[in-house]
């Protein structure tokens, strides 16, 4: 029955990573400056992925219709600007309580909201965040962000390109383990196991900072629709 459960876990977990939305990106209405106005564009964008990391793909199909100058890119779904720093799967989610195929959304070249939406500067801006959650979810779980500060550079590179670049879930789980809490031990055996434990795990020229990991706190983020 576990293992079957696990495997139903990492099954879905699967489908996540390999799904897609399909967008219908519409050019803003008042940013056409071509008679006719350009065709939507239709783009699969994955579910774990973020919308600005699709400007490269959106930019080129609308260049020739924008109107001169440049401004942040950022995008709409039924006038609602969506927040950049959300996977493009959850804001499906949580904004189409009946799933558009394909999803509707709007791209703006100019007038930013940056009184709705804090700045973004491409993709650094989102890796950044990407990180920054890294931390917290850190700091929930273990009571610090040691675990992600000490991630050495090209872990941090490899980790978002898992991310955001190849929707690549075996090299993320490689990585990440190292970031997650051990198994929670038991309260009624906790005294005697968990001494033992922290004992071998000396013994093998481990850290006492797994103790703290092993908490049983699991990090959520809630969104109001």
């Amino acid at each position: 029955m576990e293992e079957a459960m696990q495997d139903l876990d990492l099954d879905s977990r699967k489908y996540v990573w390999m799904g897609n939305i399909p967008l219908q990106v519409h050019l803003h209405d008042s940013e056409v400056t071509t008679v006719p106005a350009p065709p939507p564009l239709l783009v699969l964008a994955p579910r774990n992925g973020y919308l600005p990391l699709l400007i490269p793909v959106i930019k080129p199909h609308f260049q020739s219709s924008l109107p001169p100058g440049t401004d942040t890119v950022w995008f709409d779904y039924k006038g609602l600007p969506l927040k950049w720093y959300i996977p493009t799967g959850v804001l499906f989610d949580l904004l189409c309580a009946e799933p558009e195929r394909p999803w509707n959304i709007v791209v703006h070249f100019r007038g930013y909201p940056a009184d709705i939406l804090s700045p973004c500067e491409g993709e650094d801006s989102v890796k950044w965040s990407f990180i920054n959650s890294l931390k917290e979810a850190s700091f929930i779980m273990n009571g610090s962000t040691r675990n992600v500060m000490n991630m050495s550079k090209p872990d941090q590179i490899e980790l978002w390109r898992c991310v955001a670049k190849a929707g690549d879930m075996d090299g993320y789980n490689r990585i990440s383990a190292r970031l997650r809490p051990g198994p929670v031990v038991e309260d009624g055996a906790s005294g005697t196991n968990l001494g033992k434990g922290l004992s071998n795990r000396r013994n093998h020229g481990e850290s006492d900072s797994l103790e703290t990991s092993r908490t049983g706190k699991i990090p959520l983020r809630l969104y109001l629709r």
